[in-house]
């Protein structure tokens, strides 16, 4: 499940889990020697038929395909966290009305939504590394467009639109690889999914700054300029990479339409994975979605817009708090613990809808990111060693889209439901909502009993 797409409703976002019984076929996918001497792959540590003994600790996690892969999200993750802040700027400043804003970035969520599963087909079928480097380089053009045209002047909104589209499509055909690329290069997957969780937050926290600071000194086209780089940045360092070929890379493939049906029935066939996603979608659709424009919309009319950063920034904090958390605590059952932990975001919610002064909305955004920051480390773990390679990014695909999707139709609704209610009434129950969530993740078996692989 993804976070989220811009507003870390980037997810970058948001990666995913799912359960099923390994055996020694699916183990020996997942191992194998780099060609650089280290180890990738599920198992981890000796015992067990078709298990790879690999090399453990913080040293063996940085080797040089995951330095090359930790750059290289990095970037993406600071470039994207730019966009939003450079299309306010560049069309606002030219005279556009706020809807330009919205419908600009709602036309990069659609065309990601809507590409998505077909991303993660075509990253079974060309490997993902290949998938990822052609994202990067479709949206390269793109963004050194925007730069120019809006250096001059203001390009014109249809080929906003269009160029946001194409955002759009090249991260659909990028975010799925991400989810099967880190078992292929980390030796342990929960402490690199934690590392990627520490990076991920810090520059979604500082690719906003950025782009405000560049909009200050220059203009609107630099921080899409900064962007576009970013992009170079990432297909670079994935060209880098050096993956040992795993079975999966090189079989026969179905139709398109076939792979689609054959994710599809991977999918059910775990009843762990698509309980998580069905309980996701009432979440996304009841608080995640409101909750981004509520918070907004609250804190900016109570205590200022400059409060509002400073939250988001302590939220931010707090997610890499979660990560480096997630570094430390590698519980039997993944999943039954990062449900706990979710019990964090009702504390936020409730305070918001409360009305608490400042200082403690502080303190609710730090729990609310560290205990949404552990889960993602949990589920994404979970996900990248239960599921077989050759179906990981169809499978991550499906939870980006439906959760997607579900947080775009809750954001929608959002405005009207509160003017009708009360923001506060509609936080107040979104924190209901969301302790009522923690306790049907518990309450399914295979979801509570998920065991680290």
């Amino acid at each position: 499940m993804t976070d989220n797409t811009y507003d870390r409703t980037h997810a970058s976002t948001h990666d995913s889990t799912y359960a099923s019984t390994r055996d020694s076929t699916y183990a020996s996918t997942r191992g194998g020697a780099h060609e650089d001497g280290t180890w990738g792959g599920g198992a981890r540590g000796p015992g067990g038929p078709g298990r790879t003994p690999v090399p453990d600790g913080p040293s063996a996690l940085w080797n040089r395909n995951f330095r090359l892969f930790f750059v290289a999200r990095g970037a993406a993750v600071f470039g994207e966290g730019m966009v939003p802040v450079a299309y306010a700027a560049g069309l606002l400043g030219a005279g556009h009305p706020g809807s330009a804003v919205g419908y600009a970035l709602g036309s990069w969520t659609a065309a990601f939504a809507l590409f998505v599963l077909f991303g993660g087909v075509l990253a079974d079928r060309f490997t993902a590394r290949r998938m990822m480097i052609l994202a990067d380089l479709l949206r390269l053009p793109g963004a050194a467009v925007l730069a120019v045209t809006f250096a001059l002047g203001s390009p014109p909104l249809w080929a906003v639109y269009a160029l946001s589209v194409t955002g759009g499509v090249g991260a659909a055909l990028f975010q799925p690889g991400v989810a099967s690329t880190i078992p292929r290069i980390a030796p342990d997957v929960q402490r690199a999914n934690a590392v990627l969780r520490v990076v991920e937050a810090l520059t979604t926290m500082a690719g906003p700054a950025a782009a405000g600071l560049l909009v200050a000194v220059w203009n609107a086209g630099a921080a899409f300029a900064v962007n576009g780089a970013t992009f170079a940045v990432s297909a670079l360092c994935l060209a880098l990479m050096r993956l040992a070929p795993l079975p999966s890379d090189t079989m026969r493939r179905d139709s398109l339409r076939a792979e689609l049906a054959g994710g599809w029935r991977e999918f059910r066939s775990r009843s762990w994975l698509w309980g998580v996603i069905s309980i996701w979608t009432v979440y996304g659709l009841t608080v995640a979605g409101p909750m981004v424009p509520l918070t907004a919309s609250l804190v900016t009319g109570d205590h200022g817009p400059a409060a509002y950063g400073v939250l988001m920034a302590v939220n931010g904090a707090g997610s890499a708090a979660g990560g480096l958390l997630a570094l430390r605590l590698r519980p039997g059952r993944p999943l039954a613990w990062g449900a706990v932990a979710l019990l964090g975001l009702p504390v936020n919610l409730a305070l918001l809808g409360l009305g608490a002064p400042v200082e403690l909305l502080g303190a609710g955004q730090f729990i609310g990111g560290a205990a949404f920051a552990y889960w993602l480390v949990m589920w994404s773990t979970a996900v990248q060693t239960h599921v077989p390679q050759e179906a990981l990014n169809r499978m991550h695909a499906y939870d980006v889209a439906g959760s997607l999707l579900m947080m775009g139709v809750g954001r929608t609704l959002s405005g009207p439901v509160a003017a009708a209610v009360g923001t506060e009434h509609v936080l107040l129950a979104g924190a209901g909502v969301a302790v009522l969530v923690v306790a049907a993740l518990l309450a399914v078996r295979p979801i509570r009993t998920l065991p680290r692989a």
